[in-house]
């Protein structure tokens, strides 16, 4: 392979709650922080591939007040620390802490960084040197899969959390419909690691 090719390599973005976590409505501490079943083997296997496994995640509790980006930070900690714990690791976690119409006035703004916008990814991207166009996006609502073929990435949609409820609401009306649809992140991940084998 040339060596232009191998500077840039695909990636799998993963949302946090109910896909990598439970789903807690603004998760405030992080003693609360439960990993899903077989959330951190599916993090080990794409660890194992050699693929960055790259945390993308709206956090407006920290806009509306409900708790500050150093308690977010700490969630985050405990989040790595249980992940460690069975042998897997993210290689870096991106947040948005902002709304576009409530909370701290610091934090009212109309980001790029908000999914679906893809302003995390592409700042990811950026400092990963990942190459988004062949990369996989895994959560458990739409707006993971919309901010997925925003940036050219496949969009995958478990059916943790809120998958299921957001399955139901696709129709002709939406413009977007999921890559794949997977049981939880496990099995997205195989999923991806087939794609990745046969492509």
């Amino acid at each position: 392979m040339p060596l232009k090719m191998m500077k840039r390599r695909i990636a799998v973005f993963l949302d946090r709650d109910g896909t990598i976590s439970e789903e807690a409505d603004y998760l405030d501490n992080p003693d609360m922080l439960r990993l899903l079943s077989r959330a951190a083997e599916a993090i080990r296997l794409i660890n194992e591939s050699g693929l960055p496994a790259v945390v993308v995640t709206n956090q407006s509790g920290v806009a509306r007040g409900y708790f500050t980006e150093p308690v977010l930070n700490e969630i985050h900690n405990r989040m790595e620390l249980l992940l460690k714990a069975e042998g897997a690791h993210v290689d870096k976690i991106y947040y948005c802490p902002h709304h576009p119409e409530v909370g701290l006035p610091e934090y009212i703004l109309d980001c790029d960084c908000r999914k679906p916008r893809t302003g995390m990814i592409e700042t990811a991207a950026k400092d990963l040197k990942i190459d988004v166009r062949g990369s996989y996006v895994v959560g458990d609502k739409i707006i993971d899969i919309e901010m997925a073929h925003k940036a050219g990435a496949r969009g995958i949609l478990v059916m943790t959390g809120y998958g299921r409820e957001e399955l139901k609401s696709l129709n002709s009306e939406r413009k977007v419909w999921p890559d794949h649809i997977a049981d939880d992140l496990y099995d997205a991940v195989k999923w991806i690691l087939s794609q990745k084998e046969t492509g």
